[in-house]
Order: structure tokens, then C-alpha cells, then sequence
């Protein structure tokens, strides 16, 4: 069976960056399940993986604007330091999630740490990155009633 619209699909993957150096992956792990179609992972990925099958793999790049998008300033900004009171310990480079304007969670990285004042960046960590994917497909299947209706995956 081929990767269509509504399938459940399970994938191990190896994501590199322009030095060749792993940043994620699935590879010693439990491979990925999405379905296909539901935007349940970045648009560049989905878009190679329709047409592919069980035991298919291949490698591709995927530019920003079809992975995790451009870096957005906007989304950094200076907070005072007492907001991270309530945490034992903060450093660069940290995601931690804190309360958005919205009064919703938000996950940010510390990009630096000053005596006052931290600044924080929502952009995702792999935003404005050109991607580089290597991919096994190792499950398809169409998806149950269920996992199309609720976005279950399993």
C-alpha cells in the first residue's frame, strides 16, 4: 500500500542540519506514527512521503518555509528575571514553558541570561533551518474511523 490521504503511516528518521550533525530522529527508538494528510507533521516531510511504501527510503531537504518556517523577531523578547522565580535553575539554550500574553502555554528557549532580565525565543528551535531528513517508511495502513475522528494514533 502507498502513503494516501488518511493513512496511518509509521516512519523512523534521522533529521541533520546544514553541518551534517543529527538534531532529532526516531533511529534506537519507537519510529513515528502520523496521519498522512492531517498535517500532523511538517508540510515538506508529509509532501515526500505520499506516494512512498513499507520498506521505502530516501533522503530529502526541506527549506524553512515548508518545515518549521522563518525565524519570526517578534517572537523574542526581554522578561524580567523574577518571572522564572519559580524555577530551581535556568540556563541558555533551555526550553521551558511559561504562560503567553494569551494566558495559554507557550514553549520558549533562554537564548541569554542577564543580571535582571532574560531574553526568550518562541520561534521553534528548528525555525529558519533548511532540514535534512533521512527516512525509512515502516508501517502503512489505512487509519480507523477512530484515529481519523479523535487524531489517536495507535
Amino acid at each position: 500500500m502507498n502513503i494516501s490521504n488518511n493513512c496511518y503511516v509509521e516512519i523512523h528518521y534521522a533529521l541533520f542540519n546544514e553541518e551534517n550533525e543529527v538534531m532529532d530522529g526516531s533511529r534506537g527508538g519507537e519510529p513515528l506514527p502520523y496521519i498522512q494528510g492531517q498535517a500532523n507533521i511538517i508540510p515538506g516531510l508529509e509532501a515526500a512521503l505520499l506516494g512512498k511504501a513499507k520498506g521505502d527510503t530516501f533522503t530529502v531537504t526541506i527549506a524553512p518555509e515548508q518545515g518549521y518556517g522563518d525565524r519570526d523577531e517578534s517572537k523574542v523578547s526581554i522578561i524580567d528575571a523574577e518571572s522564572f522565580a519559580g524555577f530551581d535553575q535556568i540556563e541558555e539554550g533551555m526550553l521551558c514553558q511559561l504562560e503567553g500574553e494569551d494566558g495559554e502555554p507557550q514553549l520558549v528557549t533562554i537564548s541569554l541570561i542577564e543580571e535582571d532580565e532574560v531574553t526568550i525565543d518562541a520561534n521553534h528551535p528548528f525555525a529558519g533551518k533548511t532540514l535534512n531528513f533521512e527516512v525509512e517508511v515502516v508501517a502503512v495502513r489505512e487509519a480507523t474511523d477512530t484515529e481519523l475522528r479523535d487524531g489517536i494514533v495507535g
